[in-house]
């Protein structure tokens, strides 16, 4: 019998019968919210992100006959649109897609880049860093977008549809209107002191000058129109042409309030910078895992290497016999270990000697696992290992500590009848990203560049993450795909929330493999973040518990986190059919949806 697991507040789903809603209703009645169901499971195709409207959206292009690609590239849209602090054209992110023909994992590239102008000295005046909050709302602060190039690329590769039938339905969701949700409303709040420093910000989102009402319909017929440009003329509208030439102006010479108490940063962006994008195509992270083959994203995301490696680390621990205590011990000690070794040595590999192969080797992660103690906790900042000459217990540099990332961000994981599937995550950075709407197109850019390190963490150690002419900062961001030993897929998932979407995602993937947890209730999980600090991060769920008073015993020490991550997966049952599994509170909920819903009745208990 396996143990008992951690207390969930997926619980309470567990006599309920689940289903996907209806295809094309979902929302609820007018001045109403769309409705949320975070669990569905049946047969043709599934959709999981945080809003239903998106998820509705990659539903109809499934239900039309669309692939996975073609579903994701449509979720995403949506999302632009009801999710726009989080995702959008102005932002990047990173596309890992399995093809079920050839039975492969490969991956896109799509994160943003540094303008040419750009040294390591980015960020600094003086020789001192600038203030944190005058560089996330600043010119300084955009990258050139990759998501418009990534959904081109994608389709051009492996999709079946033409890019203006994918975005129809998120155009048409600009044009009509979404039901605000609380959400919503929260995080225009959460940024409008910020927001009212750019006219062209508060007209799209504070509407009339106030903050949006939840139940009211909101509309952004400029993002209707940037989508229907687009749809006509293809993706490199935005990097070429009226669009890129108004991100330009408004990234060098941001259009703000005449009134305006904030300093706002002109950048450098220039046409050149547009123009000369590009996303970057290359093999994914592997590891194997309790007989799985577990996928990712290789740098300049750090969210393959570094999942990868705790997975290794933790391969010789039986996870499923292991007490709550135990689990959790052992979880937060290898994301410690594996982070010292992210913060060390990922960075984007155009400019750094990144050694990923051996990053992810069994044999550095039992160099490194041999630090790890029962009846112990190691103190961090943990000195970095050295891959390329891995020795039991031997460290490296010197500790560094990990630096600050913005905790916003999406994701959505789409399968297809076929059996492709799609992880994907896209970003803008923090919620709200830069705060700047292009006036007129009816998006945020983002302010991806404050991903990289200001200034090295340690001087003493050398930093791959320090900014550089058309370098890509270093992301966390963890879409994973696992295939079972015959190369078919079995779970698909990632999440939002800046360095807390590895353990996010690592939580989520041993919930599952390691302690039993149907996918949604491995979603519900409380969760637990350690990326090499002074103190782990829990949610209330185990901060108020009294497992935190147990671990606290063996030296742990931690800090409240009301709301880690927001994920979403998909898993593939043994009959063939497919659940798709979103948050069940976090961020308000999200939304999973099946093309032909199959009734499952969940025993109680």
């Amino acid at each position: 019998m396996k143990p008992a697991v951690l207390a969930v507040s997926a619980a309470l789903l567990c006599s309920l019968t689940v289903a996907a809603p209806a295809q094309g209703s979902p929302a609820g009645r007018p001045g109403q919210a769309p409705v949320k169901t975070p669990v569905a499971t049946g047969y043709g195709g599934a959709v999981s992100s945080v809003d239903p409207d998106a998820t509705a959206a990659g539903l109809e292009i499934l239900r039309k006959g669309g692939n996975a690609v073609d579903a994701a590239v449509a979720t995403a849209a949506a999302l632009g649109v009801t999710e726009p602090y989080s995702a959008g054209v102005g932002g990047g992110g990173y596309f890992v897609h399995y093809d079920a023909r050839s039975r492969t994992v490969q991956t896109v590239d799509g994160r943003e880049t540094a303008p040419l102008s750009a040294g390591s000295d980015l960020f600094l005046e003086d020789g001192r860093p600038i203030p944190f909050a005058e560089a996330v709302t600043s010119g300084l602060s955009v990258g050139t977008p990759g998501t418009p190039a990534t959904w081109e690329a994608v389709l051009d590769r492996w999709g079946s549809k033409r890019l203006a039938t994918v975005l129809a339905p998120a155009e048409r969701l600009a044009r009509d209107g979404f039901t605000v949700d609380e959400t919503f409303r929260a995080q225009t709040a959460a940024n409008e002191a910020r927001f009212r420093t750019f006219p062209d910000t508060v007209e799209l989102f504070l509407p009339g000058g106030r903050l949006p009402v939840v139940g009211s319909t909101f509309k952004n017929p400029d993002l209707a129109r940037t989508y229907a440009r687009m749809a006509r003329q293809g993706a490199g509208v935005m990097y070429r042409g009226p669009i890129a030439e108004d991100i330009v102006e408004t990234v060098n010479r941001p259009p703000v309030a005449p009134d305006t108490d904030h300093r706002v940063r002109p950048g450098e962006l220039t046409g050149r910078d547009l123009a000369r994008y590009r996303v970057t195509r290359q093999a994914p992270t592997e590891v194997g895992y309790r007989g799985l083959k577990v996928y990712g994203m290789a740098p300049s995301s750090s969210g393959g290497t570094t999942v990868g490696e705790a997975l290794n680390i933790l391969e010789n621990t039986d996870l499923s016999r292991a007490t709550e205590e135990q689990y959790l011990h052992r979880f937060i000690e290898a994301s410690r270990v594996a982070f010292a070794d992210r913060g060390r040595w990922v960075g984007d590999p155009a400019f750094e000697d990144v050694p990923t192969g051996e990053l992810l080797s069994q044999e550095f992660a039992d160099s490194r696992a041999c630090l790890i103690k029962d009846d112990a906790v190691l103190t961090s900042p943990v000195a970095p290992g050295d891959p390329r000459d891995p020795k039991p217990c031997a460290l490296g540099d010197e500790a560094a500590p990990t630096t600050y990332e913005g905790e916003s961000t999406t994701h959505l994981t789409v399968a297809d009848k076929w059996g492709n599937v799609v992880a994907y995550t896209l970003t803008i950075e923090q919620t709200g990203g830069s705060g700047i709407t292009v006036p007129g197109r009816g998006f945020l850019l983002n302010n991806e560049l404050t991903d990289f390190s200001f200034a090295p963490a340690n001087p003493a150690v050398h930093d791959p993450n320090l900014p550089g002419p058309g370098k890509r900062p270093r992301s966390s961001m963890s879409p994973t795909i696992v295939l079972d030993g015959k190369g078919r897929p079995v779970l698909a998932l990632g999440s939002p929330g800046g360095a807390t979407i590895i353990t996010t995602v690592l939580q989520t993937l041993t919930g599952v493999v390691d302690r039993g947890l149907p996918l949604v209730d491995a979603i519900a999980a409380p969760r637990a973040s350690q990326r090499n600090a002074a103190r782990t991060e829990l949610e209330p769920g185990l901060y108020d518990s009294a497992l935190r008073g147990r671990l606290e015993a063996l030296g742990h020490v931690f800090s409240r986190n009301p709301e880690i991550g927001a994920a979403t997966g998909v898993h593939r049952q043994p009959d063939g059919r497919w659940t798709a599994a979103a948050e069940t509170v976090r961020r308000g909920g999200g939304s999973a949806m099946v093309v032909r819903p199959a009734m499952v009745v969940r025993p109680a208990g």
